[in-house]
């Protein structure tokens, strides 16, 4: 992709940055030659999709609507994406349902391509929908190329606004946030999680994740995160966090450098 955002700096006066010219880097971004031309052929085309074979087998048209959901590298596996949507999200026994990554229900959900569901990709707006989302999601890559914690940090403020102002249940809410690899990363990251968390028993996980919500930020529900301020502060502490784990982890490798070459001085 040849658009660069412009990254001058790391840390959270990047993310400063970032943020005073993030409209217009989006909207240098969506005006590049190749996304155009990606948006353009998926808005002319997508309206005569009508199965899950039809999308798969459209390379240009699966490639926006794998982006739209950020699922961008199951772009070859033509055989488990045709599963998801052919099975819909209707039944409880679909296999979209079944995966830890809710980022494959929503894809289902929103092409609506299985068995007795309605298709929408002929449903007025549904193109412009996909697109908008397929920018969004491109735009945070192209940082992400650049700097991976922007990256996350633009996925957390667009994805757990969604979710903490969706109508699910306040566990419902904590167990989407554990099923999307963004946002697990952040939230772990910003309590200070070991890398072996992850593999505690579920119900373990979200009491240590609601637990650590109330200490860091007041409250232990997910729905706090619907205001902006919270997850800006939620942000801005995942990134000065990995900013110190980063010093820290280099600090230890210098330190064992000094080592080695003390001992082999020590030898001579």
């Amino acid at each position: 992709m040849s658009f660069q955002p412009i990254l001058p700096l790391s840390g959270y006066s990047g993310w400063a940055f970032l943020n005073r010219t993030l409209e217009s880097q989006k909207e240098n971004f969506a005006a590049s030659r190749q996304v155009q031309s990606d948006v353009d052929y998926f808005r002319e085309n997508i309206s005569n999709v009508r199965s899950a074979t039809d999308l798969v087998g459209d390379y240009r048209l699966l490639k926006v609507a794998l982006g739209a959901f950020g699922l961008d590298d199951d772009i070859g596996n033509k055989f488990f994406v045709q599963k998801v949507l052919s099975e819909g999200t209707s039944s409880g026994e679909s296999f979209s349902n079944k995966l830890a990554d809710k980022r494959y229900f929503a894809f289902s959900q929103a092409f609506g391509l299985g068995d007795g569901e309605v298709t929408r990709t002929a449903l007025p707006g549904f193109s412009d929908s996909c697109i908008s989302a397929y920018q969004e999601r491109q735009f945070e890559m192209a940082v992400g190329e650049q700097n991976e914690n922007f990256r996350l940090a633009l996925d957390t403020r667009r994805e757990l606004a969604e979710i903490a102002s969706g109508d699910l249940s306040e566990n419902g809410m904590w167990y989407s946030v554990m099923g999307s690899p963004p946002l697990r990363t952040v939230f772990e990251t910003a309590f200070n999680l070991p890398s072996s968390f992850s593999s505690l028993n579920i119900d373990d996980q979200l009491e240590v994740f609601r637990d650590k919500a109330s200490r860091e930020f007041g409250e232990d529900s997910i729905r706090q995160f619907s205001e902006p301020e919270q997850r800006e502060k939620l942000i801005r502490t995942f990134l000065l966090r990995k900013d110190l784990n980063e010093s820290l982890g280099a600090m230890t490798s210098n330190n064992i450098a000094l080592m080695i070459i003390s001992s082999a001085n020590n030898y001579r």
